[in-house]
């Protein structure tokens, strides 16, 4: 039995769902995204809430009923407030600059790197080392941040690169100098 697939979806004031045969669009204050639906789910109204039904108690369902659920609490939540990612660049030399749907970083290559942000998602740059991604689509914004990240990983040593805000990196030692055998 799902236990997050039970759980009903709170539509805040705003924002709209529109139930169509296999496929849900939600419209509020920051866009309009949409879903398409797995033939084994299917999406109702009750008032303020919004409920993930499955058509059959198939192990299949049950799983489809779960997903299909939290992607919709996903898209409820991504057009009411947002979603929003923090990138930190560690480095000497190692910043960012954000011009208009483009992120210019410099991360210790011979030349600078051009990011082309996608549709949907923006970027703020603080203090030139930490990069604020937000967007109304979690996948998209996620995939972003996970690109820019993909330029310059962090490396375990001196922990130069670009990460994740929360992300703890597990630091080596380095070579050891001294005495020798």
């Amino acid at each position: 039995m799902s236990r997050i697939g039970k759980q009903p979806i709170q539509v805040p004031s705003g924002v709209k769902l529109a139930i169509e045969p296999g496929a849900v669009k939600v419209t509020g204050p920051k866009g309009t995204l949409g879903m398409r639906l797995g033939p084994l789910v299917e999406v109702t109204m009750d008032g303020g809430t919004a409920n993930v039904g499955r058509r059959d108690d198939s192990r299949a369902a049950r799983a489809a009923q779960g997903l299909n659920r939290q992607l919709l609490s996903n898209l409820v939540v991504g057009v009411s407030t947002g979603f929003q990612r923090v990138l930190e660049i560690n480095g000497v030399g190692y910043r960012a600059e954000s011009k208009g749907k483009t992120l210019q970083l410099a991360l210790g290559y011979s030349h600078p790197v051009i990011f082309q942000l996608p549709e949907g998602v923006q970027a703020k740059v603080d203090k030139q080392t930490v990069i604020t991604l937000e967007g109304a689509d979690r996948q998209v914004l996620g995939e972003a941040a996970a690109a820019i990240r993909k330029l310059r990983p962090p490396e375990p040593y001196k922990g130069k690169g670009i990460k994740y805000a929360e992300e703890r990196l597990r630091r080596k030692a380095g070579k050891a100098v001294g005495a020798a055998s």
